[in-house]
């Protein structure tokens, strides 16, 4: 057997007939409603389905924020986080919020949703995750809906070109008593079975053709009309509707409602014979699903009626025929300019009211902005070439620092707000002072740099640097800086200039955190450590209960080593007013483990462990000579201790070979300057 054969028939054995035969059922209108009375749900209107949709993923909790919850959903589950939304928690919450509203309807299904916000901020994004959602859903048992078709006398069968829903056939003066027996017996969970609008022109016209036909006899027409499952489909226009305006001489408001088939005039006779009209347009199609407006506040005005129309009343009006009943989900999006017009022009005021605008900003949590970059540049993306440690990170956060206010609190500076939105702590600074924070920045993340430009420098970075076998910070943020000069958003020098400033500020935290980390790499010696911090407790007991330490080597007892002390608490910034009460918490701490029944761990508190840390580090420095890497004049034994403390970098911090070298190096570098600084002096 070949080996296209062999992968024929792998696939013919995953497909399955039977499966087939289910998702495409056909039937009688009496058969779809006994599939109503056991599956109620199938008579959701859009908003319904589309809402139940995102909570069947389910949810889960964000860390530190009671009152937030991420959706499942959009995190892209069945795509393997391809347009996964990172961050926008609240934007997300208040979108799924308008969507229960609606299901429930209490009144936010008649208005037009608008996403706002900058380029590139995941507008067209969420909107394309709904979308395809949309489509997923209605293959599923759960989100399963159907439409209805007319038998022609050679057996052919003519669909509802919309799509509608078959219980829409009922008359309306049939509807109560009909509801009335579909809700029987139902629980209050669910959605109570409604019957709302009219079919299409088209199935009214059939409809009306077969009463003639049949004079009168309603069961003979129901024996005309066939059930069918539909599935949503944008490739397939089936329920899903996509509207992009042009320029306003090609605006043609027939591409929202649908346009006469000339050609068929001549078979039917008029215009107005539904026959001979085309049910294509978006608002036809979206039918039943959703329709995405693409920049909608560039429609022309005399789009505007269709679209008011179709959210408020959520009717529309094809050419010659009477207002059609559509039930669909308006979605919009815009930025941050033309919504500044719609605010301006009072010919827009009826739109204004009948929007709800939703901000979809840019990401202001440094952790998310780092996985929307990790989502394309990771080791399986991006083969032949090491991405070195914090690349992406200071990526993310000159981009972040470029969308973010200054802050209004005396001597926080930017680069501390950023952290402090990231989770991380800051003396005298709490949870509220943090949603403060927020609350005064009310502008916060609608301007600034899109991750767009981000990701392209790192492309370019990526391109560039051939030779390199490791893309560095250093290589990212040239391109960052480089490409300011020809950004054609940024609106002023003055910006252009602050951007830059950024990028200093960004260079000089990057310095701090690879000082660190080769601090930590050379005083990695775990014996070492422990060796250090024994000293510092046995001193630090003794000082507390007022006694003496016994010399290791002398066997003498002597005064605790206050030297040794303050040497590791200054690492950590405690000062000599405070030192008492830092010692008296060890003590307690340890007190605490051992009524436990547990041991001391230096490594289970994070500030004595970086204190512990820095203190060997200064005291191996000068041993392993990391000042001679930029001499380039390294003997042996020194190699040899650099060589452990690149394998530490390596192994623990994620480095090869060669970003370990240029680590080591730059550090190296930077202690030289040091060096030099306290020599002249």
């Amino acid at each position: 057997m070949t080996t296209g054969q062999a992968l024929l028939d792998k696939i013919s054995k995953k497909q399955s007939p039977e499966q087939y035969r289910q998702e495409h059922w056909q039937g009688t209108f009496a058969e779809y409603l006994d599939i109503v009375k056991a599956n109620p749900d199938v008579a959701r209107t859009a908003y319904q389905r589309l809402y139940d949709m995102i909570m069947d993923e389910g949810t889960y909790p964000v860390e530190g924020r009671k009152d937030y919850v991420r959706y499942k959903f959009f995190d892209d589950p069945h795509n393997n986080g391809h347009d996964a939304i990172f961050g926008l928690t609240r934007p997300l919450m208040e979108l799924v919020n308008v969507f229960k509203s609606a299901a429930m309807k209490y009144g936010t299904e008649r208005r037009v949703l608008l996403l706002h916000g900058p380029v590139g901020s995941s507008k067209s994004t969420i909107a394309r995750l709904l979308k395809r959602g949309a489509e997923r859903y209605s293959r599923t048992d759960k989100g399963a809906l159907y439409t209805f078709g007319w038998k022609e006398d050679d057996g052919s069968i003519t669909w509802d070109p919309m799509n509608s829903e078959p219980l829409q056939l009922f008359p309306k003066d049939q509807r109560a008593d009909v509801v009335v027996a579909l809700n029987e017996g139902r629980s209050d969970d669910g959605y109570p079975i409604e019957i709302e609008g009219d079919v299409c022109p088209l199935s009214r016209w059939y409809f009306q053709d077969r009463m003639e036909k049949y004079d009168g006899d309603w069961s003979k027409v129901l024996d005309t009309i066939v059930v069918k499952r539909v599935f949503l489909s944008e490739q397939d226009r089936i329920g899903i509707g996509t509207f992009q305006p042009k320029d306003e001489k090609n605006q043609d408001s027939t591409e929202l409602t649908g346009d006469i088939n000339y050609r068929k005039i001549a078979e039917y006779g008029t215009e107005s014979d539904p026959r001979a009209f085309n049910f294509d347009g978006e608002f036809n199609v979206a039918n039943r699903g959703l329709i995405e407006f693409i920049e909608v506040l560039k429609l022309d005005v005399a789009f505007l009626y269709d679209l008011l129309g179709a959210s408020q009343e959520h009717k529309i009006k094809p050419k010659k025929f009477a207002q059609t009943d559509i039930d669909t989900v308006i979605i919009g999006h815009t930025n941050e300019p033309e919504y500044r017009k719609l605010q301006s022009n009072e010919f827009m005021e009826a739109l204004r009211d009948r929007t709800i605008k939703i901000d979809i900003p840019y990401v202001t949590v440094l952790n998310e902005e780092i996985k929307i970059y990790q989502k394309d540049y990771n080791n399986e993306r991006v083969r032949g070439k090491h991405i070195a440690p914090h690349t992406l990170e200071v990526a993310a956060m000159w981009g972040l620092l470029t969308r973010l206010e200054q802050p209004k609190h005396h001597g926080l500076t930017l680069l501390q707000k950023m952290k402090l939105y990231n989770g991380k702590s800051l003396p005298g600074f709490t949870s509220e002072n943090v949603k403060q924070l927020r609350k005064e920045a009310r502008h916060e993340g609608l301007e600034g740099i899109s991750p767009r430009y981000v990701q392209d420098k790192i492309s370019n970075a990526l391109v560039v640097n051939t030779e390199a076998t490791s893309l560095n910070p250093f290589m990212v943020m040239n391109e960052l800086e480089g490409g300011l000069k020809h950004h054609s958003l940024i609106g002023s020098e003055e910006e252009r200039e602050h951007y830059r400033q950024l990028i200093s500020m960004v260079k000089e935290e990057y310095t701090d955190i690879v000082k660190n980390e080769v601090q930590r790499a050379i005083a990695a010696d775990e014996d070492a450590l422990t060796r250090l911090c024994g000293n510092y407790i046995d001193n630090v007991k003794a000082y507390t209960q007022r006694e003496k330490v016994k010399n290791k080597f002398t066997g003498e007892d002597e005064e605790p080593d206050e030297r040794l002390m303050r040497s590791i608490e200054e690492k950590i910034d405690i000062p000599e007013s405070r030192m008492d009460d830092f010692r008296r918490e060890i003590m307690n701490y340890i007190g605490a483990l051992a009524i436990d029944g547990k041991t001391f761990d230096y490594r289970t508190n994070e500030r004595l462990q970086k204190a512990l840390e820095m203190k060997l580090f200064e005291d191996q420095k000068d041993t392993i000579k990391l000042t001679s890497l930029v001499s380039n004049v390294v003997d042996a034994d020194t190699q040899e201790k650099i060589d452990i403390v690149k394998s530490r970098l390596i192994r623990n911090y994620g480095y090869n070979e060669e970003s370990a070298t240029d680590v080591l190096q730059y550090v190296a570098s930077i202690f030289a300057r040091g060096d030099a600084k306290k020599d002249e002096g």
